[in-house]
């Protein structure tokens, strides 16, 4: 997760969603639902701006943004190849060098 200094707490350790500016979730062969499926509308719901799939187990391999989030949703998708250069919208503002999640 990505989140400013002054993200607002709930208890002494835990941040709200609604003060993140990104989550990021990397997805194994255990976790492919949760991540593909149950937690990307989670996030939304929580008031998560920008969500980021690492997926090395796709074929391709594949890098997907999702961000604009209403109504539990997010409305914007952009996937590209594990490799490849991906724009992460505002907040972050950010072209992200997806060759880093590469297995070399």
């Amino acid at each position: 997760m990505l989140a400013p200094p002054d993200c607002p707490r709930w208890g002494g350790r835990e941040l709200l969603s609604s003060g993140l500016l990104m989550v990021a979730e990397v997805i194994s062969p255990s976790s492919v639902e949760d991540d593909r499926v149950k937690k990307p509308p989670m996030y939304a719901a929580g008031g998560v701006p920008v969500m980021l799939l690492v997926d090395p187990i796709a074929v391709p391999p594949t890098v997907t943004v999702l961000s604009d989030a209403k109504e539990g949703e997010y409305q914007t998708v952009t996937r590209v190849a594990m490799g490849s250069t991906v724009h992460l919208p505002d907040p972050i503002g950010f072209d992200l060098d997806t060759a880093v999640f590469s297995e070399h």
